[in-house]
């Protein structure tokens, strides 16, 4: 195997790890939106759209231009 291809693997592989990530982060926010609109009602807020909006920032950043 040459060097490129092993760059290529990895890369390929960090791009699968983070859109799992983003993909884990948005079920997350799914499943505790419930909760965070129980929080809501009295007063607080559950900081999930900040672990969203991170995610989503990075996913964008590593995947290909299309």
């Amino acid at each position: 195997m040459v060097v490129s291809d092993w760059y290529r693997m990895i890369e390929r592989l960090s791009n699968v790890a983070l859109f799992a990530l983003y993909q884990t982060t948005v079920a997350l926010g799914l499943c505790l939106l419930p909760l965070a609109v129980a929080m809501r009602r009295v007063g607080l807020t559950l900081p999930v759209h900040r672990l969203l909006a991170a995610a989503e920032r990075s996913y964008q950043k590593r995947s290909p231009a299309e």
